[in-house]
């Protein structure tokens, strides 16, 4: 697992399908590329967090299309939702054709997910107890399915009868996306990999013990689960300007969008646009002019016990944060040790 990251730069990169219609994100993939970011994470959504300006793009497809443009660096999703517009086995069979095109630079994330991507499909939206169920039984087909031929499995929520993906036999990586205890812990004993969109302290403090808890479940220890952090930020010489498209992520700082069936993109703005103030905003997201702004916030998830963090750039000019980034940020933790 550790090999599937550039050793020495802990530092991936993120892109919104949210925010940029899909030819614009690939060369802000291919870009961080060229820039040393040692891995992309691509969101995983059927509607956007927010209306007026929005794009959503098929991740999967988008993927493909990058790793085709791309030549080394990792690439994988932050996060998917095997819960219910994906059938886990679907899942499986995308992620080992892109691994059979591209070989081992191929991973997947899996998470409870958001209503946005499910209701409107038709779906009921289940409490988080059953969501966090269907991501763990998910996870155990997607491996059997890479692993073993004509499988069987009957869970609570999926079952398999015979089922079999014609391809090569795999061992892709699986992450857990977690921002309660027991998720985190849920992480521990079933995935290759942490991730989190909470901050460094909360994570020390409650998510990391609950990741040990289940990793001792099955004979392990958190040093052998990788814990990535997702870092979001926007950057510009003028503060006005940066938190301008932060205003597009109003919306997800409120808890009720994790919880009730919210799956219109238009209320879901309205509803950021009233109870999110721009201070709300600076407190949630990093702002900054400098490459020392965001340099901080990184160290400090890394002295946290972060192995990996990825950002998550809004800014208005995404080529220039790019661009300072391969200048200032990246060089600073090159050949980075904790």
């Amino acid at each position: 697992m550790s090999e599937l990251f550039h050793k020495g730069q802990p530092l991936g990169y993120s892109c919104n399908m949210d925010i940029a219609d899909p030819v614009t994100l690939r060369e802000y993939g291919i870009l961080a590329e060229k820039a040393g970011f040692n891995s992309i994470w691509a969101s995983d959504h059927f509607h956007p967090w927010f209306h007026t300006g929005a794009f959503e793009s098929q991740t999967w497809v988008w993927m493909a299309s990058l790793l085709d443009r791309t030549k080394e660096v990792p690439i994988g999703t932050g996060a998917t939702a095997p819960i219910l517009r994906y059938h886990p086995a679907i899942i499986a069979q995308a992620f080992a054709t892109m691994r059979n095109l591209f070989g081992k630079r191929v991973f997947v994330t899996v998470g409870a997910g958001e209503a946005i991507n499910e209701v409107s499909l038709g779906f009921n939206w289940p409490g988080i107890k059953e969501r966090r169920e269907r991501v763990i039984e998910a996870a155990q087909i997607m491996r059997k399915l890479w692993t073993e031929n004509f499988v069987n499995f009957r869970g609570k929520y999926f079952s398999l009868k015979d089922a079999n993906l014609y391809m090569s036999k795999m061992d892709i990586p699986i992450f857990f996306a977690a921002s309660g205890p027991r998720m985190a812990e849920a992480a521990g004993e079933y995935s290759d990999g942490f991730l989190t969109i909470k901050g460094a302290d909360y994570a020390k403090a409650e998510l990391f013990p609950a990741l040990e808890r289940g990793a001792k479940k099955v004979g392990r220890g958190i040093k052998d689960i990788p814990k990535v952090i997702e870092i979001d930020l926007s950057y510009s010489d003028d503060y006005e300007k940066a938190l301008a498209p932060l205003r597009t992520q109003a919306g997800p700082l409120l808890p009720e969008m994790f919880i009730d069936p919210i799956h219109d993109p238009r209320e879901v703005e309205r509803r950021g646009k009233k109870s999110v103030s721009d201070e709300d905003l600076a407190k949630a997201y990093v702002i900054g002019s400098s490459a020392e702004d965001f340099i901080k916030p990184v160290e400090d998830a890394l002295k946290a016990g972060f192995d990996y963090v990825y950002l998550a750039s809004l800014s208005p000019d995404e080529r220039s944060f790019i661009e300072l980034s391969k200048k200032e940020i990246l060089p600073h933790f090159q050949n980075y040790t904790r």
